[in-house]
């Protein structure tokens, strides 16, 4: 027997030796552990957030996505399930597992590899904020070295804590709160058993177990946690059952997410990022500052859906141009090939890519994401003339083609198209300058450019107003009667070419008023007009609304919006007449506050009728708002009828060629500006004016941000005196100095009125001419126009 005993001494002799290397290679590297500094004054990386001004989330902006929570604010479930599927002993052991280690050795010596690592949680918070991933037997003694250290000078909480905010859980998200947001779209505290228990399988393998791009692993590893919570006596064998049964439906049902914002603000939510770094640099994206804007969630969300319901109006009426690739399929059902072609294509919100796998004239049958759905009825009536054998075969809808769909609720899903039109809504607050609600185009993950504050385009009639509002200054009274008769003017006379401008009926009323001439938007009018008071003095006029008169040359194309304005500033110029004649900024940032939530900046804007500057009269303001409200009443904007309300103004606008569509209208509490046309400008089609195209995108947007704003009627101020209008039907009010009204006579028409290059032949439809020497319709600036900043707390 003796023979036996010698492997066994050998054997405990060499564990003896093992043991003692160990524990000298341990005393030699223990002064030479890090310090814990980093967990015990614990400042992570926090991403710069975009808030609503009633607190929701626009954006979010940092290579770390996380929100930092404390040990007592976790849902007991989600502690349940980490610690089942990492460490269950976690409670009892002193930072190291022996049984687990040992579990783990056995199992590497069978395997002849290093598979298996039995890391604790705290060895691995030693592991995320000290070393590397590398799997060396002399890392893993810094990381038993280090999980010791640790748990003689944190609780079992603070580390647990520090594991739930630290660890990378995939999409950008580090720790469990900026997952629950990621992968679910709540808050950590309403995420259920289901939920958890996928969010407490993603450490071991993000990437792996991501229930985005690996839906089915992911469910797997749900599973298997569900299964060890009811193991270590977690929950019983009911809940694990009810949990399961959820956990499959949920992941089925998972979809990949959209969209990293809770409202969709993405272009308010890049203004207020710019503004950061202007004033913090690259560390904005890593001190926890929160910027507070403007908008609101009811407002930017309304604004939103009424974009992209005008949009899509306007794309319906054009036609389905066909879809947007072909790839080639293989017969039968081939799920594997079907997810890769849809791989390289990018959903945008509700615009869903999907991969046609049958069509006919009467079905057409998707596959999208593991599912397939088959679209009948009304949901192909905008596609069907690219469903029949007779359509070209590069636009056909057939087998392998690569559509949009989307689902409109209970009338099932539609094939739509990615619009190429763009558009732009703003709002603001009159009084104060606040933005309410800004939405720069389309969609911003397909277009970043922002066209509120970046696009230069002509104005078209929607200008008219500042030139009427100049004519008042002038002698001019909204009954004042002018010539609408064809006009003509020979080369000789302009220096160029001849110019004959003409209505966008073709058609002329002779003597009229302006009130009427504005309401419905008569060309030759306002041409007089412009004609009678100067162009230079029309320009320098101009400048009081917040224009910039350089982009307004001194020509009789003015009168017609020839120049170059953005929605901004065309929301800032109308905010004059909405407030009564104050000229307020606009801004969109209202606060900012550092990673601590102390407040660093606050804007604090001119308030029309107290700190803001007057800068037309206040009986200017008041006749130009009753001739606007006349626009919606029975002129051009008739549509905004519709809302029912007896308190509205505005202006539609439209450019030559249609290449431009604008509604600017306001009551006497918001301003809002509506813009559709093209990035590079280019005819949208014939009958596509402001009334048609920007004007429903403004109702639909007021109709929910006037819902629960009671009508409001102007006081009409001192200094104005009822007059006979020159029709004769009606009365009408001119400044009392002005009594009776007589407009000056018009002057003969010097070449100067013209640009270098001559007025253009032809201005339909309340459109303006080309003019060669006007700005370009649309500009990208090198550098995108931001806000102004918020002024700094004085401390």
């Amino acid at each position: 027997m003796r023979w036996v005993l010698y492997p066994i001494a050998g054997l405990v002799a060499l564990a003896i030796l093992g043991m003692a290397t160990l524990a000298a290679m341990s005393i030699l590297a223990w002064p030479n552990l890090p310090s814990l500094e980093s967990l015990t004054d614990y400042r992570p990386r926090i991403p710069l957030r975009v808030y609503t001004s009633d607190g929701h989330l626009l954006g979010e902006f940092g290579e770390e996505r996380r929100t930092v929570v404390r040990i007592a604010d976790v849902p007991p479930t989600l502690k349940q399930a980490i610690l089942a599927a990492e460490d269950e002993r976690f409670y009892e052991h002193p930072g190291i597992d022996m049984l687990g280690i040992a579990r783990a050795a056995l199992s590497n010596i069978a395997s002849g590899g290093r598979g298996q690592g039995a890391s604790t949680i705290t060895m691995q918070v030693a592991r995320n904020f000290f070393l590397s991933r590398e799997k060396t037997y002399n890392r893993k003694l810094y990381e038993i070295l280090l999980a010791l250290k640790i748990e003689r000078s944190l609780s079992k909480d603070q580390i647990l804590e520090l594991y739930i905010n630290q660890i990378y859980l995939g999409q950008r998200a580090y720790g469990f709160s900026a997952a629950a947001r990621a992968y679910f779209n709540k808050p950590l505290a309403e995420i259920t058993l289901p939920e958890a228990a996928m969010l407490a399988g993603l450490p071991k393998a993000p990437s792996a177990y991501n229930p985005i791009v690996n839906p089915s692993r992911a469910a797997l590893r749900q599973q298997y946690v569900l299964r060890r919570m009811v193991e270590a006596g977690f929950i019983d064998e009911a809940t694990y059952h009810d949990a399961s049964e959820a956990a499959t439906v949920r992941a089925k049902a998972i979809e990949p997410v959209r969209r990293s914002s809770v409202s969709h603000g993405d272009y308010v939510a890049e203004m207020a990022r710019q503004i950061a770094v202007e004033q913090f640099g690259e560390e904005a994206y890593q001190l926890g500052i929160r910027i507070v804007t403007t908008v609101t969630q009811a407002d930017q969300d309304a604004a939103y859906a009424a974009l992209r319901r005008g949009v899509l109006d306007y794309d319906r009426r054009h036609g389905y141009r066909g879809p947007e690739t072909f790839v080639d399929l293989p017969a039968g059902h081939d799920e594997e090939r079907y997810d890769e072609a849809l791989a390289d294509t990018t959903d945008y919100d509700d615009l869903l890519a999907a991969l046609v796998l049958d069509a006919s004239a009467k079905s057409v049958k998707v596959y999208r994401h593991g599912s397939t759905q088959e679209i009948t009825g009304d949901g192909l009536r905008f596609v069907t003339p690219m469903l029949s054998d007779k359509a070209p075969q590069a636009r056909r809808i057939r087998r392998g083609a690569i559509v949009r769909i989307r689902d409109t609720g209970e009338k099932g899903w539609e094939i739509l198209q990615l619009p190429e039109v763009q558009s732009a809504l703003v709002s603001m607050d009159p009084h104060t300058g606040a933005i309410r609600a800004l939405v720069g185009g389309f969609d911003f993950n397909r277009n970043k450019f922002n066209h509120v504050t970046q696009a230069i385009r002509q104005p078209g009639s929607s200008f008219k107003p500042f030139i009427y509002s100049a004519s008042l200054e002038r002698g001019y009274g909204p009954g004042s009667l002018v010539e609408d008769e064809p006009l003509y003017f020979p080369a000789g006379v302009t220096g160029s070419q001849a110019w004959e401008p003409k209505n966008y009926d073709g058609k002329y009323d002779g003597l009229m008023t302006l009130r009427d001439a504005l309401a419905r938007s008569k060309n030759l009018v306002s041409i007089r007009v412009l004609q009678s008071i100067t162009p230079q003095y029309a320009q320098d006029y101009v400048g009081r609304f917040g224009f910039d008169p350089s982009r307004h040359p001194p020509y009789l194309t003015m009168a017609l919006g020839a120049g170059g304005v953005t929605p901004w500033e065309m929301a800032s110029a109308y905010g004059v007449f909405a407030n009564g004649g104050y000229r307020v900024e606009p801004y969109i940032v209202k606060e900012i506050y550092d990673g601590t939530g102390r407040l660093v900046a606050k804007m604090d804007p001119p308030v029309a009728g107290e700190s803001a500057p007057r800068v037309i009269d206040p009986r200017n303001a008041w006749l130009m708002d009753s001739m606007m409200q006349d626009v919606v009443r029975r002129g051009t904007a008739t549509r905004a009828r519709a809302l029912g309300r007896n308190d509205l103004a505005g202006k539609t606008g439209t450019t030559n060629d249609y290449l431009d569509g604008w509604f600017c209208g306001y009551n006497p509490d918001l301003v809002a500006i509506a813009w559709m046309g093209f990035s590079q400008p280019k005819n949208m089609g014939r009958g596509e004016t402001g009334g048609s195209s920007a004007l429903p995108i403004w109702v639909n947007y007021m109709k929910t941000a006037l819902a629960n704003s009671p009508e409001k009627a102007r006081e009409r101020p001192p200094g104005l005196v009822s007059v006979p209008t020159g029709d004769g039907l009606r009365e009408d009010f001119v400044y009392e100095e002005n009594k009776p009204a007589t407009p000056p006579v018009l002057p003969d028409l010097p070449a100067s009125l013209f640009s270098d290059h001559g007025p253009a032949t032809e201005a339909p439809e309340e459109a303006l001419p080309q003019v060669p020497a006007a700005p370009p319709r649309a500009t990208q600036p090198p550098a995108p126009v931001v806000d102004r900043v918020p002024t700094p707390v004085q401390r």
